[in-house]
């Protein structure tokens, strides 16, 4: 047999024989192919292992994917959304190349270290194209497989047929157009003719966006056309399913809320209510608002109000602003107390509760909290909050009356030994005695029941009392925290 000799990139393909025949040179040609490109496609196929995204975890679910397989990504496109116990992470590509291979669906449990994705390499998807290529040239070369003969008569008939009889089925008109795998799937997808898209790449290649310009330009006419009708559907009593019992897994964030209140339910609660008038911060904030509308700052509401009286009480009582140690030595728990007041803050959101923290609430200014916790409540709702964003809170407060309730009672968040929850403001009457008269007049205020919870362990009622009673003197007469305020 002679040498078959091959050269690349749509050069000339030697015949091995004087008298060629067509439909044992076209296996010959598939099998040299596959022979000639099998090696280096394995080598360019890599799998992207899913990295630790903090706080050594081993396993975190995948969100959403932002990539399927056939799809061409280039360094650092975005892969998917995973989330490990409440922080969100997108993950991007280090590499140039194609997906071959997706290891997990949407909301599936993954594990770091292991393959999340197989990426197939720039220089494998430039062999896969030089393939097709070679192979649709060799194609057109042997000729559309109905034209080829064993019978030398017919090889050497001059006769020349009918025309309609030249013309190509649909099945032999795609045979020898151009295009990439991942194109071809696109199509595919798109229930498109091949044959009716026109090629603008090298040698009449197909693009993805000559696939997408077609696509437009064919949506457009359908429009347009004013030979279409829509059939109105008849009219039809609707049938109501019966609704049956099914169960999904807990999200990320239910699962950590899960362990987190499972260790605090051994946490014994003491319970302290009261009210707090918050008359006096009210027409504080409103005139300082007005201030804001034009630009001079942050939108305020009483919650930085709270947390600044909050921190100026924890210097008095420090006591509650701690971690309890029962890991160093479970037999003598220590009680660290905390120099920094770092607040959580509780925020509702689509992923379900979570608590970023805003550092060192001691050293903030009004101003400077509001700001804080618009922040972080807007991070939160678009979850783009990381993983140093819920370190280190000394104390929870849990603004629970944006929603709606009163008197409520919150959990603890080991190792915090103290957590306060703000119920819905409202507008009360209330009897109050008249300076210059001394008699009882009816007023309203506006008021917020305050609901703390703590660790009774270590915690006695009295010392939560106390603080409360901090809290409320400056909440109700705030000029008087300006003349403590260091």
């Amino acid at each position: 047999m002679k040498k078959l000799n091959v050269r690349v990139l749509g050069q000339s393909v030697g015949r091995p024989f004087s008298r060629p025949s067509p439909r044992r040179f076209t296996v010959y040609k598939f099998s040299r192919l596959r022979e000639f490109h099998q090696s280096a496609a394995n080598q360019a196929v890599k799998p992207y292992l899913l990295a630790d995204i903090g706080e050594g975890i081993t396993q975190c679910q995948v969100v959403e994917w932002f990539v399927k397989p056939g799809d061409r990504v280039e360094q650092f496109d975005r892969i998917c959304e995973v989330q490990s116990d409440k922080a969100s992470v997108e993950i991007t590509s280090r590499w140039d190349g194609t997906i071959k291979h997706l290891h997990y669906e949407a909301e599936d449990m993954a594990i770091v270290g292991q393959a999340s994705i197989t990426l197939r390499g720039q220089d494998d998807e430039n062999e896969a194209v030089a393939e097709n290529t070679l192979a649709d040239e060799m194609q057109e070369r042997a000729g559309p497989e109905p034209q080829i003969s064993e019978t030398p008569e017919v090889v050497a008939s001059k006769t020349e047929p009918p025309p309609q009889s030249l013309k190509p089925s649909k099945a032999q008109d795609t045979s020898s157009i151009l295009l990439i795998p991942s194109v071809r799937h696109m199509i595919k997808d798109l229930d498109l003719n091949v044959a009716e898209i026109v090629g603008t790449g090298k040698n009449g290649r197909i693009s993805k966006e000559d696939v997408l310009r077609y696509k437009s330009t064919k949506s457009v006419s359908l429009d347009s056309s004013p030979s279409t009708v829509t059939a109105l559907p008849s009219a039809t009593i609707p049938t109501v399913a019966t609704a049956e019992d099914r169960s999904i897994p807990l999200t990320p964030t239910q699962s950590m809320m899960f362990k987190t209140m499972t260790h605090s339910l051994t946490i014994p609660h003491f319970l302290y209510t009261h009210s707090v008038d918050l008359t006096s911060i009210e027409s504080l904030r409103k005139r300082l608002n007005l201030s804001s509308a034009n630009g001079n700052g942050p939108k305020l509401t009483p919650l930085p109000f709270i947390l600044k009286a909050l921190s100026h009480a924890f210097t008095q009582m420090p006591h509650l602003n701690a971690h309890l140690d029962t890991d160093t030595n479970p037999e003598k728990p220590q009680l660290l107390l905390k120099g920094q007041h770092n607040f959580g803050i509780a925020v509702d959101t689509a992923q379900g509760l979570l608590v970023p923290v805003i550092k060192n609430v001691q050293a903030h200014s009004i101003n400077s909290l509001a700001a804080e916790i618009l922040k972080l409540g807007t991070l939160a709702n678009e979850k783009k909050l990381g993983v140093e964003d819920f370190k280190g809170g000394t104390c929870t407060v849990s603004n629970i009356g944006s929603i709606g309730g009163g008197v409520v009672s919150p959990i603890i968040v080991a190792p915090q030994v103290c957590i306060v929850a703000i119920g819905r403001a409202q507008t009360v009457p209330r009897l109050e005695t008249n300076a210059d008269t001394g008699n009882e007049v009816l007023v309203w205020r506006k008021e917020v029941v305050l609901s703390w919870s703590a660790d009774h362990r270590i915690i006695d009622g009295a010392a939560v009392a106390r603080c409360a009673e901090i809290v409320t003197s400056l909440v109700e007469d705030w000029g008087a925290l300006g003349v403590v305020l260091k």
